[in-house]
């Protein structure tokens, strides 16, 4: 067996789907972070940087895809240490971007959302693998608690990632067949907050917003960008203007525009000078510019071919706990790249969503790769995928056994029956 076999066991579509995302994610990310490099004394800077986060989370997936999926259930323990530092982190949290998303200790900053969202994804598996011990009362309650509370945290600086959070873990709910009334009383109240939400935003006057939250002025202004942008930046001759309200959507489309089929090709697109975060919140356009619709498309079947190859993996599990994990990880990060792509396209808001494992990031770059450890454990230890390998091995193995020992024993049986043999040792015998 060689040793890729032995090095990338599991679902060998993931490992396909994980390598063609990391690639993208270099070429892209090397043509995005251009203005970065201007600013900085050495060029190659930001990409070493990416680079390093993208191979110390291959190392992390090498490690993660070889420990049974069983043993995950441990990181339950980061839920109560992220809601701990999502609690402190608008005290004591580096403010970036107009938000206090992030902490810093010993000198490395990173975001405690990130590790919100995969505490819940298992501590909600975890729960729903345990209906025969608990109710279902139970079940749903404390996942209400324990995801709602860390949902709460992060809304005030990050809606976006707590609303996706939230429906995630309501998914898995659904999935996890939890009693239907419960689940749609609690769609209908989510439903109807968020209505009066936006209703909030829409109407709260600029007299009263003055003295609300700096994320509530930002929220505002995007959903005003959103529904009323092309109607306010005509000229008086109906011709669209490009001002600061609408900066950011109208150089992604220009950048989609100028894509065409087959793109500009790497390094030659124009409006990664132009577009603030090119190499996170807008990657995609960048993506769709340098590497056309056929590069956009094939972006976006490798995430839905992610989804559909969770699901076929969840099917195989015998056990519900990695069944529930690796659905929870797979819409995780389908939901989150699905953001991203709806926002560079105009379909959604601007929601600060990175495209996992492209976009350029330190914390949500490691996380991407746990949650593909994850899912490659679960497919090798849950679904028992791509352990054929192993298996010829060890039969391989035994049969060399057998037939040594059959040898042996034939041998042995000759000499015993065999006259001449008896005749020869009596010989010898008597000449002694």
């Amino acid at each position: 067996m060689d040793l890729a076999s032995k090095l990338f066991r599991g679902d060998r579509v993931i490992w396909i789907i994980f390598m063609f995302l990391c690639l993208i994610s270099v070429v892209e990310v090397f043509s995005a972070t251009s203005t970065i490099a201007y600013k900085n004394a050495n060029h190659w800077a930001p990409i070493v940087r990416h680079a390093t986060f993208l191979l110390g989370g291959f190392v992390m997936v090498l490690l993660l895809h070889n420990i049974p999926c069983r043993f995950f259930s441990a990181f339950i323990i980061l839920l109560p240490i992220s809601v701990l530092m999502l609690i402190v982190t608008p005290f004591i949290g580096v403010d970036a971007n107009d938000a206090h998303r992030w902490l810093e200790i010993m000198g490395i900053q990173f975001q405690p959302s990130e590790f919100g969202k995969l505490a819940c994804v298992v501590f909600v598996a975890f729960l729903l693998s345990k209906r025969g011990k608990l109710t279902e009362n139970q079940i749903f309650k404390y996942i209400l608690i324990g995801v709602g509370l860390t949902c709460v945290l992060i809304l005030p600086e990050n809606f976006s990632t707590a609303f996706m959070l939230f429906g995630v873990c309501f998914l898995m709910m659904f999935i996890g067949q939890l009693p239907f009334g419960k689940l749609a009383k609690l769609a209908g109240i989510l439903i109807l907050l968020l209505v009066l939400f936006l209703a909030l935003l829409k109407f709260t006057p600029a007299a009263i917003t003055r003295y609300l939250p700096d994320r509530f002025v930002t929220w505002q202004g995007r959903l005003e960008r959103f529904f009323d942008g092309h109607k306010d930046n005509l000229d008086e001759s109906g011709t669209y203007k490009i001002t600061d309200d609408n900066y950011q959507v109208t150089h992604a489309k220009i950048a989609i525009a100028r894509g065409g089929v087959f793109g500009q090709m790497p390094g030659h697109g124009q409006q990664r000078d132009f577009l603030p975060q090119a190499y996170s919140d807008f990657i995609y356009a960048i993506i769709i510019e340098e590497l056309g619709f056929v590069g956009g498309i094939f972006v976006l079947l490798l995430y839905i071919m992610l989804l559909v190859r969770v699901g076929m993996i969840a099917r195989k599990c015998d056990k519900s706990f990695p069944k529930f994990l690796v659905l929870g990880c797979g819409l995780l990060v389908v939901v989150q790249a699905l953001a991203n792509m709806a926002v560079a396209v105009n379909l959604v808001p601007v929601t600060g969503q990175p495209m996992p494992l492209v976009s350029r990031g330190g914390t949500s770059t490691l996380i991407s790769c746990i949650y593909f450890g994850i899912i490659l454990s679960v497919s090798r230890f849950g679904a028992n995928i791509g352990n054929e390998d192993e298996k010829e091995e060890d039969t391989e193995n035994l049969s060399d056994g057998l037939s040594g020992e059959t040898i042996n024993q034939a041998v042995d049986g000759e000499k015993e029956d065999d006259p001449l043999s008896a005749v020869e040792t009596i010989t010898v015998e008597s000449k002694v």
